[in-house]
């Protein structure tokens, strides 16, 4: 059984607020994968996504973390900041239980937020000797977790899902955590202003002014990487108090 220290739920509880200020607008559900994987010559590589369900009253398709920037106006640069932000942190998670594990240690893992439950599976499988790629995994992933069956996928994602639900299974040993949530009412909108398109913000009045430019009868409207500054200081902030 993992070996869960002080410290690691210190990084915990910062992985879950990094969360919340990187989301902007409120949500249900969340699901997200991570791994990290040790080469042989010592470079550690590995990826990051998740996915949210937003709230509401009517069933609403899960929302891929890579597709927030267009979807909400936000500089994309910047915004992957945040994310690889949010990645390191989770690498460091994973040095915190190599200092406390003598057995191998997890490869991936898989966290759920819903319900103000706290949900970690680790997966330690050989991820540099997998059947299957990245992209393969990530169509798979989303199968078990996000119920995207065969009837949402084109031609060659069903391919691949068939191809893994007709084959031998590769048995990896699982572990799982639960917690209540360490942090509630976080206020994930003061990162990102998103609700109200004119206001303006003490912070930078002037940037957040329209600027309209007439190309084809469009409307182009500036980035708004005032509010994803204010999200990398509290993610900053983070970093020094929970962290390091």
């Amino acid at each position: 059984m993992l070996n869960h220290t002080k410290k690691i739920k210190e990084i915990y509880e910062v992985i879950q607020k990094m969360i919340f200020y990187i989301i902007p607008e409120k949500w249900d559900k969340l699901y997200l994968y991570s791994s990290v994987i040790d080469k042989p010559d010592g470079e550690k590589t590995g990826e990051l996504y998740f996915y949210y369900i937003p709230k509401g009253i009517i069933k609403k398709k899960p929302v891929n973390v890579y597709e927030i920037p267009n979807k909400f106006n936000i500089d994309e640069e910047e915004y992957i900041k945040l994310v690889k932000t949010l990645y390191n942190k989770i690498k460091q998670l994973r040095e915190e239980f190599r200092k406390s594990e003598s057995r191998n240690i997890w490869s991936n893992i898989t966290i759920i937020i819903e319900n103000y439950k706290f949900k970690v599976e680790y997966n330690y499988e050989d991820l540099l000797h997998s059947d299957f790629n990245s992209y393969e995994r990530h169509i798979i992933w989303r199968y078990k977790y996000l119920n995207i069956g065969p009837q949402q996928m084109n031609k060659k994602d069903r391919e691949i899902l068939n191809r893994y639900l007709l084959g031998a299974k590769l048995l990896t040993r699982v572990e799982k955590y639960e917690s209540g949530i360490y942090i509630k009412d976080i206020e994930n909108i003061v990162a990102f202003n998103t609700n109200k398109e004119n206001e303006e913000t003490e912070f930078n009045k002037d940037q957040n002014k329209e600027i309209k430019v007439q190309e084809e009868n469009k409307v182009v409207k500036p980035k708004k990487k005032n509010q994803i500054l204010m999200a990398a200081e509290e993610i900053e902030r983070l970093e020094k108090e929970g962290g390091n």
